[in-house]
């Protein structure tokens, strides 16, 4: 008689990430620290991809990675590997994407999620087919994770701000404001998709929805380029995207938000500003100071309200448990250690991830909304109405494969 098999455990995660500069840097880092903090399944960073094998092989080593490859293509394909992380330019997110939750893979995505809302779309059906096999996909605004700005969305789910009225978001940079800065990827049309806009803007975006907990209901905006051309390394090259953007945003539960961002603005480093003003209480951060939020409870009596500094650090806060004493602060990285643990932990627990890859959508038709508008000469557009417009036009390339 035969004794019965033992069932051999599971084996480690195996993560790839695709993409290895500032975005690839970052999330690495997060890869390599996030179990010295928190408890999360077992994994192993297996893999990291880019175009230059050399560099790629440097940074791996430097990185904590395993090995590395220069073909993604081959790297999804693999067994060993359960899980891509997409730091890759915006341009190809869709193509990625698609092919890795086809292939059963967890996906995670840097923001915004693809150039085009025809791409934003492929994705959403892709992660959807994927979800109801048990493959989860997110989309990476990590800004959610800093424990002040979760701190901030408790404070307005739990009514401390009465009817929120009126959001200002802006995000504020400086590292094109020299004329000569050189050209990049990030300055063309065709691979980043839109300038200021996607790349800071739909974080700003993102925070409006995520800490009233709506969707925007129609938009007014304007583009701005103020450097038409940059030096390229043969000659100057024409700039095709925005330097800056302006929005009023409307939103379904009655609030507006103002969001105005620019990577021109001298002097502004990493400023992403948020104020929440309701009939009760008032809310304001600023990323350069990511540890303090400032509340103002407007129900004291006027003669003692005021805005008052919390120190984001204490173990009842969101995430900071797992970290430092009270008053240890955390950084500008700590957020991306806070995605990969919600997003491993949801993994494990077959649970969906947010941001979403819908959330994601949501994002994608609000900033598709601002072009709209600003094409338009500001005028006020519907979101859902601009984003089905800009759907239909881009019908005959529906069929498109992005695999």
């Amino acid at each position: 008689m035969t004794s019965p098999q033992t069932p051999s455990a599971p084996r480690p995660l195996g993560v790839a990430a695709i993409g290895y500069a500032f975005m690839g840097q970052a999330h690495s880092n997060a890869w390599s620290s996030v179990a010295n903090h928190f408890d999360v399944p077992e994994f192993e960073q297996k893999v990291l991809v880019g175009r230059d094998a050399a560099a790629v092989a440097a940074a791996a080593h430097k990185y904590g990675w395993a090995e590395s490859a220069t073909d993604w293509r081959e790297v999804i394909a693999r067994d060993d590997i359960d899980i891509i992380d997409i730091c890759a330019p915006g341009w190809l997110h869709a193509e990625i994407a698609v092919a890795a939750l086809a292939a059963g893979k967890h996906v995670l995505v840097e923001k915004p999620l693809a150039n085009t809302l025809e791409q934003a779309h492929a994705m959403v059906a892709a992660a959807q087919v994927a979800r109801a096999n048990g493959v989860r996909s997110m989309v990476g605004f990590t800004y959610r994770r800093i424990p002040a700005l979760a701190l901030a969305r408790e404070l307005i789910a739990d009514g401390r701000l009465g009817t929120v009225r009126q959001v200002r978001a802006s995000y504020l940079q400086d590292w094109l404001a020299d004329d000569q800065a050189p050209m990049t990827w990030r300055l063309r049309k065709e691979t980043a998709g839109s300038g200021a806009l996607g790349d800071i803007a739909s974080h700003a975006i993102d925070q409006v929805q995520y800490l009233l907990n709506d969707t925007v209901s129609d938009v007014s905006g304007r583009l701005h380029t103020f450097v038409s051309e940059r030096p390229g390394p043969d000659g100057p090259e024409p700039v095709t995207v925005d330097d800056a953007a302006w929005a009023t945003l409307s939103l379904a539960g009655g609030a507006v938000a103002s969001v105005d961002v620019s990577r021109v603005a001298l002097g502004q480093k990493n400023a992403l500003r948020v104020e929440v003003y309701g009939t009760e209480g008032s809310l304001t951060f600023n990323l350069e100071n990511p540890n303090e939020l400032y509340f103002l409870n407007g129900t004291e009596p006027v003669n003692v309200q005021g805005f008052r500094r919390i120190l984001v650090t204490e173990p009842e806060h969101p995430y900071i448990s797992a970290w430092w004493p009270q008053g240890h602060v955390l950084g500008w990285e700590h957020s991306f250690t806070h995605q990969i643990r919600d997003f491993l932990l949801d993994i494990a627990n077959g649970t969906d991830p947010s941001p979403s890859f819908e959330e994601g959508l949501s994002v994608q038709r609000v900033l598709s909304a601002i072009e709209t508008s600003s094409a338009a000469g500001g005028a006020t557009v519907p979101v859902l109405e601009a984003a089905e417009n800009v759907e239909h036009a881009a019908k005959p390339e529906s069929s498109r494969s992005f695999s």
